[in-house]
């Protein structure tokens, strides 16, 4: 068996991908141009949304969107205790007040039950995360968001093949947010997308992403561009350039298949992991396309006879990458000091993200990769468990 060190989300890249971007390289555009436009088109449609704005990172589009919204001091969002902390940064950089919701326990995604206690006369959106790929429970928030007349911002970073009832996640609220990072299901190195079905919101994204400008550089320096442009915001930098968008378009062409692939691995460790003393992913609800970003293991000192943290270490010296997705939001320093949350009021987020370790899922992962992955997490269980 190849004994090369199996890198934790290394994307799938041909030469196809790299002729793209070498193509516009040679073009002489490298900014913001006919690609962006494509591939934000492109994207649209495979999303089923009216509108799109390419940006340059997921956390862009959460910002923006909050931003767009008019949501600012005074203001609070809700959202899920077990995500990202660009999820939750974002809020706070738009001076709003997070809070957070405790997740469901089998699907990790936010749990609606838990979501009308904290919703006040100051709450204003509500953040959800389909956590891993898996569409959050869009019929109990939707009638919250419509109940309490709330935003509804999708945070998609995990979810761009993801369905609820075979609408795609990303177009039931005012924004679905997307992040193409080099870990992602598709991938530009980096890279975002916002989704809207209102022109009137996506118009304010495109305009507040390029410095508050009314038009684009492509715009302004093309052939049948204008000489004169306005600032009518005070702005931001987060546009996409034309090599990321080069390389988001020939992606988005083989993103099924590729989900095809994962698909496949996610079945093949479901069948080799379901006698192991340990937590695999709950089963896929019914109505809904689970996008399989992150297979995830839970490791429970009690039931595994270790901790999620020796097996990372285990994992990684028999040269297998993984990821920890994620800790609490409660346990980060910089929370505990600033909003006083304590881990345990949240204790679903606090088990999963203390035993919750991500294994390789790439369609990069040759066979036999996959069957080391396989053979090296059997071998820790049968050694040290």
């Amino acid at each position: 068996m190849n004994n090369s060190f199996i890198t934790f989300g290394s994307p799938l890249i041909s030469k196809k991908e790299i002729n793209e971007v070498s193509s516009v390289m040679k073009s002489g555009w490298l900014g913001t141009g006919p690609k962006v436009h494509q591939f934000e088109k492109n994207f649209s449609i495979y999303k089923k949304t009216k509108y799109a704005s390419a940006l340059n990172s997921c956390t862009a589009a959460l910002s923006l969107s909050l931003l767009s919204l008019g949501i600012g001091d005074g203001d609070e969002v809700i959202t899920t205790a077990l995500t990202f902390c660009s999820t939750i940064n974002s809020i706070i950089n738009s001076r709003a007040k997070p809070i957070l919701v405790d997740v469901e326990y089998n699907s990790q995604n936010i749990d609606p039950e838990k979501i009308e206690q904290k919703i006040t006369s100051k709450t204003k959106a509500i953040i959800i995360v389909h956590f891993a790929g898996r569409p959050c429970n869009m019929d109990k928030i939707l009638k919250l968001v419509k109940k309490y007349k709330l935003f509804l911002i999708e945070d998609c970073a995990h979810a761009i093949e993801s369905k609820y009832k075979n609408i795609h996640c990303g177009s039931f609220g005012d924004f679905g947010c997307f992040s193409f990072y080099v870990t992602k299901n598709l991938t530009t190195g980096e890279g975002g997308m916002i989704v809207s079905n209102s022109k009137k919101n996506i118009s304010k994204i495109k305009i507040l992403s390029l410095h508050g400008m009314t038009k684009d550089a492509w715009k302004r320096y093309g052939k049948k561009g204008m000489i004169n442009y306005d600032v009518i915001h005070s702005g931001y930098k987060y546009n996409m350039m034309d090599m990321q968008a080069a390389m988001g378009v020939y992606q988005l062409k083989n993103i099924e298949k590729n989900y095809k692939k994962r698909e496949r691995i996610w079945n093949f460790y479901n069948e080799n992991f379901k006698n192991l003393n340990l937590e695999i992913p709950f089963p896929v609800e019914k109505n809904t396309k689970h996008a399989y970003h992150l297979y995830t293991l839970q490791i429970n000192k009690n039931r595994c006879g270790m901790y999620r943290d020796d097996f990372a270490q285990k994992m990684k010296e028999n040269n297998v990458g993984i990821g920890v997705h994620y800790k609490s939001i409660p346990s980060f320093t910089f929370y505990k000091k600033n909003f006083k949350w304590k881990v345990d009021d949240y204790p679903n987020a606090k088990k999963i993200g203390n035993e919750t370790i991500s294994i390789p899922i790439s369609p990069k992962l040759s066979e036999k990769q996959v069957i080391k992955i396989v053979e090296t997490v059997k071998k820790i269980f049968s050694k040290y468990a």
